[in-house]
């Protein structure tokens, strides 16, 4: 990667190419595909989760989503279990068991995050995140358009 300041679509095939290298690293880690770890992350962040939900989530397909749950449930991450309100509602459930490596990786690029956002001023930062909030809305968007076909 270049320091050169990159702009219109070759900045963001440059996000999106760093974005999905740094996801499919972790993943590996965790003997998952970036997909698997991302859904994964989904059901961590959030809770407890029919599949519907996380299809949603997702943008994925049901028929997607059942292979994907399939592989997290055989790699030991997330099992299916009934809701205690609704015996006829299957809800997805993490182990909550997250390997050490993954966690510093994060904890590592959180860091260097950090870092590099106190250059910014509070102006230059609200239009970072206004942007960051606007591209992954839009992205899942996308996804669901794509996926739709």
């Amino acid at each position: 990667m270049t320091d050169t300041p990159v702009a219109g679509p070759a900045l963001g095939a440059m996000l999106s190419d760093a974005v999905i290298m740094f996801h499919e690293a972790v993943a590996a880690r965790r003997n998952l595909s970036a997909a698997d770890h991302k859904a994964l992350g989904i059901i961590e962040r959030n809770g407890p989760m029919t599949a519907s939900e996380l299809a949603k989530r997702t943008g994925l397909t049901a028929g997607a989503i059942t292979g994907l749950v399939d592989r997290l449930i055989a790699a030991g991450y997330v099992s299916r279990d009934h809701d205690s309100a609704d015996r006829r509602r299957v809800i997805l459930t993490t182990s909550g068991e997250q390997s050490q490596d993954v966690l510093d990786a994060f904890a590592a690029l959180g860091e260097s995050q950090s870092d590099f956002a106190d250059r910014y001023t509070p102006q230059q930062a609200a239009a970072i995140v206004d942007w960051v909030t606007r591209i992954s809305r839009e992205l899942a968007e996308q996804t669901r358009r794509l996926n739709a076909h």
